[in-house]
């Protein structure tokens, strides 16, 4: 009669890790204490700064005199803009890239709104524009670019548009109804 081999068993260093932190898990489990780990450190993420870097306004900070109730407020020194809702909470804040033509400081209200893709005055194809000014025959408006782009206007063209971010151009288009207020501010 010939022996029968016994099967060969292969472990593998992480078979042996896994069941033994199985067993640890149990015999605490088993003694009534949970599990715990420690951190020794934080991780972190840091980069060399730049001296051009600046930190980013506070998404929520609306700038002071900007007025009160439901509005639009656009800043043109931060290029920024807030939604700010009847509350008076900053329900949504965005960068923005301006035309060459700025509107003066006050308070406006939207007077058109053009949400189909439309060509702007630099050439590029665009939606969700909200108008609430004219500035020597320069409509001002916010607006994103279908593509997504935000391109510097051409060199010695007078535009009025207000470039956004496809999202926030969204977000401005819902928001910013007709009638709604816009304050600029400096």
């Amino acid at each position: 009669m010939r022996a029968v081999p016994a099967p060969k068993v292969w472990v593998t260093g992480l078979t042996v890790g896994a069941v033994a932190a199985v067993v640890v898990l149990a015999v605490q489990a088993d003694k009534g204490t949970k599990p715990s780990v420690a951190l020794t450190s934080r991780p972190s993420v840091s980069a060399s700064p730049s001296a051009s870097a600046r930190p980013e306004p506070s998404a929520t900070a609306v700038p002071d005199a900007s007025g009160t109730g439901r509005r639009i407020v656009y800043s043109l020194g931060e290029k920024r803009v807030w939604l700010v809702d009847a509350s008076e909470a900053a329900r949504r804040s965005f960068a923005v890239w301006p035309g060459t033509v700025d509107p003066a400081p006050g308070t406006y209200s939207v007077s058109l709104r053009r949400g189909d893709p439309q060509t702007g005055s630099d050439g590029v194809r665009i939606e969700h524009i909200v108008y609430f000014t004219a500035v020597d025959g320069v409509n001002v408006a916010f607006s994103n670019a279908v593509d997504g782009s935000s391109p510097p206007p051409a060199n010695g063209a007078r535009t009025g548009g207000i470039r956004m971010k496809a999202a926030d151009g969204s977000a401005l288009w819902t928001f910013g109804e007709t009638g709604t207020k816009v304050v600029v501010v400096n």
